[in-house]
């Protein structure tokens, strides 16, 4: 039995999966098992990676197109491994993130959640995440309170991120209703009752402005995390209350651009805006054009190197 399954969800990703494939057949630690989750691609996705199928490396095929959430679910549903992490076909592994992954597992058992630092891309430019991470000393390796440090950007991504069986035996499987944010959701769920093992060292290269994007396009039409669900939870742990008025206000503010004039309001009513800070007020009544004209700028300072965020009070 191998000791990892790494899950490559795979649709339309002809121009990087090749890479993505590579990034895994080049670790430093090799006790592994791929499957690629081919959910209906219809490019040239599965040719480029017929050459690297063995008996390691397996490609299931979705009937039909289902979506991330069920595309992780086939994956997981199939896992040979205890530990199953996941790698997106457009993004890449350092070399040595399963073996950073193996000497969290072996050094904290308590957990069952292990993640690790990352580092965005952005055409040619390499940006760090305006993430909590820079709290921690840059070799840090530990248990850290998801819900207390995790109130920026993901101290982890779906990438560089690693869940023991047991965790999808206890709090279920990625949510197929959802279509925007099925990670979130599920981190709420796996990080409420397990403990999260970190690594603040690099492991992972996150593309940002690579193709069939949904954080880049509008959301109208996709469902959505409900974050209410969770407020029994948030009585007892301030933490997560401040966790989802901040995941409520990112929500606010892309509806706002997208134009639902109904579900923001729905969505704003119970945010406690003690729990933001004075820039992310602001920007939560702000209108849609004064959204879209602060993005435009956003982008200009993106493309230069700079990179903005509201998660500093200064």
């Amino acid at each position: 039995m191998p000791f990892f399954t790494v899950i490559i969800p795979l649709y339309n990703k002809e121009n990087y999966v090749e890479n993505a494939l590579k990034s895994i057949l080049n670790q430093s630690f090799t006790d592994y098992e791929i499957i690629i989750v081919n959910d209906c691609s219809t490019d040239k996705s599965i040719s480029k990676i017929e050459s690297f199928l063995s008996e390691r490396i397996s490609l299931i095929h979705h009937e039909n197109n289902k979506g991330l959430s069920a595309t992780r679910n086939t994956g997981i549903q199939n896992a040979k491994a205890d530990y199953i992490t996941y790698l997106d076909a457009d993004d890449l592994w350092k070399p040595t993130f399963l073996e950073t992954i193996h000497r969290l597992i072996i050094n904290f058992p308590e957990a069952k959640i292990f993640g690790t630092n990352y580092e965005e891309i952005y055409g040619d430019k390499i940006l760090k995440p305006f993430n909590n991470s820079d709290t921690l000393a840059h070799d840090f390796e530990g248990i850290i309170d998801f819900f207390k440090i995790n109130i920026k950007q993901g101290i982890y991504n779906h990438g560089s991120v690693c869940f023991h069986k047991s965790v999808f035996e206890k709090v279920g499987y990625y949510d197929v209703q959802i279509r925007f944010s099925q990670d979130i959701d599920f981190n709420i769920r796996a990080n409420y009752f397990f403990k999260l093992a970190y690594s603040n060292t690099n492991q992972m290269s996150y593309f940002m402005q690579t193709d069939n994007q949904i954080t880049r396009s509008s959301i109208l039409h996709y469902q959505i995390p409900d974050y209410d669900k969770y407020e029994h939870w948030a009585k007892s742990n301030i933490d997560l209350k401040k966790q989802l008025d901040f995941l409520r206000y990112v929500l606010v503010k892309k509806l706002k651009k997208d134009g639902d004039k109904v579900l923001w309001k729905k969505i704003i009513k119970p945010i406690q805006l003690k729990n933001l800070n004075w820039k992310q007020v602001i920007l939560l009544y702000l209108p849609k054009k004064s959204l879209l004209f602060l993005d435009k700028i956003k982008m200009e300072l993106m493309n230069k190197g700079i990179k903005t965020a509201t998660y500093s009070n200064r």
